[in-house]
């Protein structure tokens, strides 16, 4: 172990774990989201902007979120989902100051769904992971997919750099609820002191983490949250080491 890793180690005297997010987190759109949105809406006559479809979509994940805290998705039947859905694509369409109904935002939303697309880890994962395991620290996934755990490290190509994965499809809750952060903490072994979340949403990741008492980290690759100051702040994963040695 070189001197840097020496000197992380000594100064994460108080954590042992860091999970993480998925989407947005440690993967995105392959396509991108841009791509993948631009060819549904074409169908319907309906141009969007790359820089509107960031903007939507950051309001649409902030809306997804705190349904979900309030009404789990696995918990709707299918008409209250398509509701849900609809709203979501509405406001990812809103973004570019494009404004649709309801059903036509369900009709766009579904026609998402056609075109082939696929999660693809970022480039700064890796690294940062490596990093992670090689000064010690347990690494876990907390993820509202309804995916099993192995499909999903399999899928993201993460075999062998990650001790455990969480999901909403194997704990019967998604984030925020307190279970799923709670799960994790036992599937790592640690206090929830002793841990650190790092994810992209504020009330899912954020929120839910500190409610139970883990030490939140922010990561806001497309910069919709660039004045939030309450916990740490990255902007990529090649920031995460060097803030967990400011911060704890």
């Amino acid at each position: 172990m070189d001197i840097l890793h020496r000197q992380c180690y000594h100064k994460f005297t108080m954590i042992r774990s860091v999970f993480f997010d998925i989407y947005g987190t440690i993967a995105g759109f392959h396509p991108s989201r841009y791509d993948v949105q631009s060819r549904a809406c074409l169908y319907f006559g309906i141009e969007v902007s790359p820089e509107g479809i960031i903007r939507g979509y950051a309001d649409a994940d902030e809306y997804m979120s705190m349904s979900n805290s309030i009404h789990p998705l696995h918990t709707l039947d299918s008409s209250e989902r398509d509701g849900l859905f609809a709203e979501y694509e509405r406001l990812v369409l809103a973004g570019s100051g494009i404004e649709v109904s309801l059903d036509t935002a369900i009709k766009i939303f579904r026609k998402v769904q056609t075109i082939p697309h696929d999660l693809a880890i970022f480039d700064d994962v890796i690294p940062c992971l490596d990093r992670l395991k090689l000064i010690g620290l347990t690494i876990g996934i907390i993820s509202n997919m309804d995916h099993t755990p192995k499909e999903l490290v399999s899928d993201l190509g993460l075999n062998g750099r990650i001790n455990f994965m969480v999901t909403s499809g194997q704990v019967g809750v998604a984030k925020p609820h307190p279970k799923i952060f709670q799960s994790a903490l036992s599937s790592a072994g640690v206090k929830p002191e002793e841990a650190v979340h790092v994810g992209d949403q504020l009330i899912s990741d954020i929120q839910g983490a500190a409610e139970v008492g883990i030490n939140p980290v922010l990561i806001d690759r497309d910069g919709n949250h660039s004045k939030f100051t309450k916990y740490p702040y990255v902007t990529t994963l090649k920031e995460l080491p060097n803030a967990l040695q400011a911060n704890f």
